[in-house]
């Protein structure tokens, strides 16, 4: 792990906890702390991913959560894209970054390309 945590301003924090909560569950990634105006995401209680409520304005950021097989990206796919993700690209390998890696991208409420990625063969 290189950051402790990450804080991401989004322009409407409510349909935001709703789509980072049910994309990132597949991938045992869920609320861990809550405040008036943020929400920390993570693992076990521990917050790694901030929402912050702000102006949403930055430039879109590209985020990639590790998941542990190739199950959970395609499970994080389908939620994603039920919680109101837009396909950025569908579960499957990418050999142009190396012959294992399998991933899934989906463009979150404030245009972020949010992926999921197992560096594990099947």
């Amino acid at each position: 792990m290189i950051f402790d945590h990450v804080s991401l301003a989004v322009s409407d924090l409510v349909r935001s906890r709703t789509f980072f909560s049910q994309a990132l569950a597949p991938l045992d990634i869920g609320v861990a702390m809550e405040f008036p105006d943020a929400i920390g995401l993570g693992r076990d209680g521990q917050p790694q991913l901030w929402l912050a409520a702000g102006s949403g304005q930055s430039s879109p950021l590209h985020m990639a959560f590790a998941a542990v097989n190739r199950a959970q990206v395609d499970a994080f796919h389908q939620a994603a894209v039920l919680a109101g993700g837009t396909d950025n690209g569908a579960p499957g390998l990418r050999p142009h970054y190396h012959a294992n890696y399998y991933a899934a991208f989906v463009i979150g409420p404030d245009g972020h390309n949010v992926e999921a990625v197992c560096h594990q063969p099947d």
